[in-house]
Order: structure tokens, then sequence, then C-alpha cells
């Protein structure tokens, strides 16, 4: 049977892509915080285990981890959070807090899982179509995801030697707790069913990136191709900033 492991199983997108690899056959280790959350994941799918720890905690991610007896041959590093900077005022606890889940939070799984990397494995991981363009308000999130892109095509080159898979994943808007909290309107919004789809197609197909929806995703690349004057400006315009 095959085996995938995800982070921030326990809601949104990491809970639709549990249930449904799960439904189709997988053997699923969703990880996350939340115990009731997890356990009545569990409840509903039979080939649902649970475990729980929490990211921004290294040790504690590595004992978690380690434990494992076997290294899932499907990898999907999914937990992620966001908080918003208002008026350009920044809040450094503010900043460190996104980047403790969404930068360290995955650089911890990594560190715990690298050792059983092999020709088999599919790292995947979950970054964000704000990393594309800077966005008014985003200066944690979107620096955080930017490290991720990063961090991920860096990795890419670096363990090529393995010739293990690595994808990066861009999500646009997908409807989720995290995102009803926004307060704006969010273009081209999908839901958590279209966004697993999308990936898990992409998986199966071995994508290096994966980037939906796909209108949105473009719009915002081709924006990040001018020259920064006309870029801000683009963004200002769009985002009613001018």
């Amino acid at each position: 049977m095959n085996q995938v492991l995800i982070t921030g199983a326990s809601s949104g997108i990491g809970k639709q892509l549990a249930c449904d690899y799960a439904e189709n056959g997988w053997r699923v280790i969703a990880c996350g915080q939340n115990a009731q959350r997890l356990d009545k994941l569990q409840e509903e799918h039979q080939t649902i285990e649970t475990l729980r720890f929490d990211v921004t905690d290294s040790e504690n991610t590595r004992l978690a981890l380690t434990s494992l007896e076997k290294l899932p041959e499907l990898i999907i590093l999914n937990a992620g959070t966001c908080e918003y900077i208002n008026e350009g005022k920044i809040d450094t606890a503010l900043v460190k807090r996104v980047f403790d889940v969404n930068v360290y939070g995955v650089l911890h799984c990594i560190e715990a899982l690298q050792a059983r990397f092999n020709q088999k494995t599919h790292l995947v991981i979950i970054s964000s179509s704000a990393s594309f363009v800077a966005l008014p308000r985003a200066e944690a999130y979107g620096a955080s995801k930017a490290a991720m892109s990063y961090i991920t095509q860096a990795l890419a080159v670096d363990l090529a030697y393995l010739n293990m898979k690595i994808t990066l994943v861009n999500p646009g808007f997908v409807k989720t707790p995290l995102t009803d909290k926004n307060d704006f309107t969010m273009p081209m919004l999908v839901s958590p069913e279209y966004a697993s789809k999308k990936i898990r197609s992409g998986i199966a197909a071995g994508k290096k990136e994966i980037s939906f929806p796909a209108t949105f995703t473009l719009f915002l690349k081709s924006i990040a191709l001018l020259p920064i004057t006309f870029r801000l400006a683009m963004i200002k315009r769009m985002t009613g900033k001018s």
C-alpha cells in the first residue's frame, strides 16, 4: 500500500489531502497539533493514522518523525500559518511567529527525515502564489513563502544526487479556516477539494511545480517579470493602494 505523510492535516488543504488519499487506498500519516481533530479524522478513515507534534519545536518534531518505522515514499509538508502587518508597521514578534511555522517548521521536518531520503522519496513543499510578488500586509507571510520557494529549488539542485523527486506547490486563495479570517476580496478563490485534486494530480504526474488556479498564478508571475517601478505601480493599483 502506498504511504503518504502530511503535516498540517487537521484542517484546510492538509485535511482534504489526507481524506482524498485515504479514500484512494493510501495509508496516510496525518500530522498536526489538534488531538481532537486528528482523532476525528482517524475515526472517519481506517487507513489514516495520526502523529501529533508541533513543527515549531525541533526536538518534538525530531522525536515524532524519527519514530516512524518506515519513511513514507510521499511527504507533503503543508503546515502553515498567516498573520498580516498593518500599515507597514513591522512587528518582529509577529514575523517570527509566521516564520517559525512556515519556514522553520518545514525545515525541522526535513532535518528530521533527511537521513532516510532516497530515490523513492517524493518531497512536496506547500508554498504560495504570494511568493511571486510583494503584496500589501504580507511582509511576514509572503516573505516566509518566498523563503520556502527558494529553499525548495535549492534543495532540488543539492539533492539531485539522490534522484529523489521534489515538488513546489503554489496555491492561490483556497477556502480554509485560515483564509476565512481574511477581511479582503480573494480573487479566484477555490475549494479545498479543487486544491487537493490539483495537488494530487500534479504529484502523480511528477511535476516539479504545481501552481493553481492557472489564470491567477500566471497573472501574478507575469507581474513579477515587470521592472520594479511598473510592478509596484500595478500592485498598488490592483490592491487600491495607489
